[in-house]
């Protein structure tokens, strides 16, 4: 009995002693210097390259548990000879934990390419709203590539409790008009929930659709979150909706995209 209390001792020493080797709440945020800030990191990998006149994007997401797959659309993607960015649909992790983050986030570093995300509603579970601000960034934000605007939202208007602020349609208008001397002359918007999901505010979802209208701008409007494809000009007709499969389906959309015109491609690997 003796020795056994010693063994115990000891390890709980060894525990205490050990700072950042161990997480001892999975609530508990222990991040790297490289893991931190990871939006703007990669914005500034991307701003740093030219833009052609044709973009090439992929939309990949949901990868939560799926490690394997993920590790495989990773290798899948760095088979391509050019891409632009990489955009990640949200449900980076299950949980919320930030050691789900930082394993998603150690096979996507592979990629060649930038890769960005917007926040899903898996993501918002348990501490991840912290996790998420300290490893990429800002739940909402936007940047400029060539001729076109990237807005990248929040949408899970389930887990804000159908309040009537997510998504921040106010935000996402004043992001859809140009400011003088603008460049760009079309936008994309990307989040993870759509707004014919149950997940989306009820109240917001037309509204959110006669925004991207208003703009006279916004061709697409990307997501994931269905863990399946769909792909259908809805309300109307004048915006495409398009969702990406998940990662265990072993699946992405390959988007090519130009001044006025775009292409989207169902990949399977």
């Amino acid at each position: 009995m003796k020795l056994r209390l010693l063994w115990l001792l000891l390890l709980a020493q060894l525990l205490v002693s050990c700072d950042g080797l161990f997480e001892y709440h999975p609530n508990q945020i222990i991040l790297e210097e490289s893991e931190k800030n990871l939006t703007q990191k990669n914005l500034n990998r991307l701003l740093a390259q030219p833009p052609q006149d044709t973009l090439t994007i992929l939309l990949m997401g949901d990868t939560q548990r799926f490690y394997d797959a993920t590790q495989a659309f990773v290798k899948k993607a760095n088979t391509y000879p050019h891409i632009d960015f990489v955009v990640h649909l949200g449900d980076i992790s299950d949980f919320g934990m930030s050691q789900e983050y930082q394993w998603v986030h150690d096979l996507m570093k592979d990629l060649r390419w930038p890769y960005l995300t917007v926040i899903g509603n898996h993501d918002m579970l348990g501490n991840g709203r912290k996790v998420y601000r300290k490893m990429y960034g800002a739940f909402n934000y936007s940047f400029v590539y060539g001729t076109t605007k990237f807005v990248l939202a929040d949408t899970n208007g389930r887990e804000a409790g159908f309040s009537g602020k997510v998504p921040d349609l106010d935000w996402l208008a004043a992001e859809l008009t140009p400011e003088p001397g603008a460049t760009w002359q079309q936008a994309v918007v990307l989040s993870h929930v759509p707004p014919f999901d149950n997940d989306f505010d009820p109240a917001l979802e037309r509204p959110y659709h006669e925004t991207l209208v208003r703009s006279k701008r916004v061709p697409l409007s990307l997501h994931g979150h269905k863990h399946s494809w769909t792909t259908e000009a809805k309300y109307g007709g004048q915006v495409l909706y398009h969702v990406t499969t998940f990662v265990k389906e072993r699946g992405f959309t390959l988007l090519t995209l130009w001044q006025g015109g775009y292409r989207l491609e169902r990949v399977y690997y």
